[in-house]
């Protein structure tokens, strides 16, 4: 189960992920409002969650990224049953670690930027949400229209860092779990290292894309591979 993160559908950000199919079953479902998908007033992990729990079945690994790694968080707390492991990349989470200066500074941008948002061109706030988390992501003078659809929804979800982690259900879920970071920001680095630690989570850099993890590839399917077939 693959659930992406904010701006770009399930398709595009999964898209070097298709190799992953010779060994697994992938269900890659669009979040809300995403490529056809029925939205929500506005993205929100506290009511996304449940929906990919849902999707969980019997028993599924769930691998999130992003926005899309702050759902996975609250969806295997809520079905710990249905998970057989959880990867996560770069949760916007912020909060977590708002004491350390660098996210605290990241915070602060991001709040500020979800406060000016839904005033904002669309092609503005996306120039100015890919900056701050470092996105590999070119953004063109003139949006396509599934672009600009993103940004749109993105600029009036719900902020990821207000969501509450349930450390102590995760760290305690029999599931193995993997927190990923792409070596490129201190605050991402920080966010994912106290994750790691507080929900007893091995830990993996992946540098070469940013903040766009899974656009790495080749290593970033071996790491999945490799952690899935442990699990």
């Amino acid at each position: 189960m693959l659930v992406h993160g904010s701006i770009v559908d399930a398709r595009r950000t999964w898209r070097h992920q298709r190799e992953l199919a010779d060994s697994w079953s992938l269900c890659i479902p669009n979040r809300p409002g995403f490529a056809g998908s029925p939205p929500l007033a506005r993205g929100d992990f506290e009511l996304e969650a449940p929906l990919i729990a849902e999707l969980l079945g019997e028993g599924s690994h769930l691998v999130g990224h992003s926005y899309g790694a702050v759902i996975a968080l609250l969806a295997a707390a809520r079905a710990p049953g249905a998970v057989r492991s959880l990867i996560v990349s770069e949760p916007g989470a912020l909060r977590i670690a708002a004491d350390d200066p660098t996210v605290a500074a990241l915070l602060e941008g991001g709040e500020e930027l979800y406060r000016q948002g839904p005033a904002l061109e669309p092609s503005a706030f996306l120039r100015m949400f890919r900056a701050g988390v470092h996105s590999s992501h070119l953004t063109p003078a003139q949006l396509p229209d599934w672009l600009e659809h993103g940004a749109r929804l993105a600029a009036r979800e719900r902020p990821p860092w207000e969501a509450e982690i349930p450390f102590e259900t995760l760290r305690t879920a029999a599931f193995p779990k993997l927190v990923i970071s792409g070596g490129h920001s201190p605050a991402f680095e920080t966010v994912c290292d106290v994750l790691a630690e507080r929900i007893e989570a091995e830990r993996a850099i992946l540098a070469g894309r940013g903040h766009t993890i899974p656009s790495v590839g080749a290593p970033y399917n071996a790491l999945v591979h490799e952690f899935l077939a442990r699990a």
